[in-house]
């Protein structure tokens, strides 16, 4: 018996990899987030597969499915939203699985941030621009920020932010990242990258806390700060060049 740790993708439930889509389908027991994930998902679970939605599940209760799945011989499809690399509470379930002898493997999923630029229509590295990705979040009540993780800290760098899980404080991040950024820079904020009801406002430091209390934004997006968003004009990137001479390019002579 093994727990198959699955990112489930950021909404589309086509956007899942073929492997995760496969261990869903092998899978008797399927442990999913109902709040944050799409129900499309689960067309992908066996006819009988025990389904259990673990949005109103505490640890502990997570961890008793783990156990009689186990006692059970019964392999589980835990699916997590994203990818499981970043903020997916799956580090805490997998010391359970150890202290318990449950072994567990890890399938990698589409991040949200990915689905998001997708979006947004743009690449997040512009040559000479930007170069630099930064995922972050803001404290809040799940857990507090490490002393050392500020969006000042990061903001001195001029890479390009994406903010998760902070839209209720984007007061904060205008505050924090107008003196380094200046007011024009450009701010992108995505809502439900990939679902049927996703939303993109887009605006700048200076004017991106009113367009969104025009259209307000409660929870489940990204804020995407940096130059590299509205860039034009920039240089073109040289892997591509004509006279650019390359390992497997094979352009002798040029």
């Amino acid at each position: 018996m093994t727990v198959h740790f699955i990112g489930a993708g950021p909404g589309a439930a086509d956007l899942i990899t073929v492997r995760g889509r496969d261990l869903i389908a092998a899978c008797p027991v399927c442990l999913y987030a109902g709040s944050i994930m799409s129900a499309e998902l689960l067309q992908y679970c066996p006819p009988d597969a025990r389904i259990v939605d673990t949005a109103p599940m505490s640890l502990d209760e997570i961890e008793a499915e783990y156990a009689a799945a186990h006692a059970a011989g019964k392999d589980v499809a835990r699916l997590h939203s994203g990818d499981l690399s970043v903020w997916s509470a799956v580090a805490e379930q997998i010391r359970r699985l150890e202290k318990l002898g449950i072994p567990y493997t890890l399938t990698p999923g589409v991040p949200s941030f990915a689905a998001a630029a997708a979006a947004l229509g743009r690449e997040l590295t512009i040559p000479e621009v930007a170069q630099s990705l930064v995922l972050t979040r803001v404290s809040g009540r799940a857990s507090k920020m490490p002393p050392g993780e500020t969006l000042a800290g990061f903001g001195r760098t001029g890479a390009t932010l994406a903010i998760h899980l902070a839209i209720h404080a984007i007061d904060e991040i205008v505050a924090e990242l107008s003196p380094l950024y200046g007011a024009d820079c450009p701010v992108a904020v995505v809502f439900r990258a990939s679902w049927p009801e996703e939303r993109v406002v887009r605006g700048t430091l200076a004017d991106i806390e009113g367009k969104l209390q025009e259209n307000p934004i409660e929870r489940s997006a990204i804020v995407f700060v940096g130059r590299g968003l509205a860039a034009e004009g920039f240089r073109e990137s040289s892997l591509y060049d004509a006279y650019y001479q390359r390992r497997f390019r094979g352009r002798e002579g040029l």
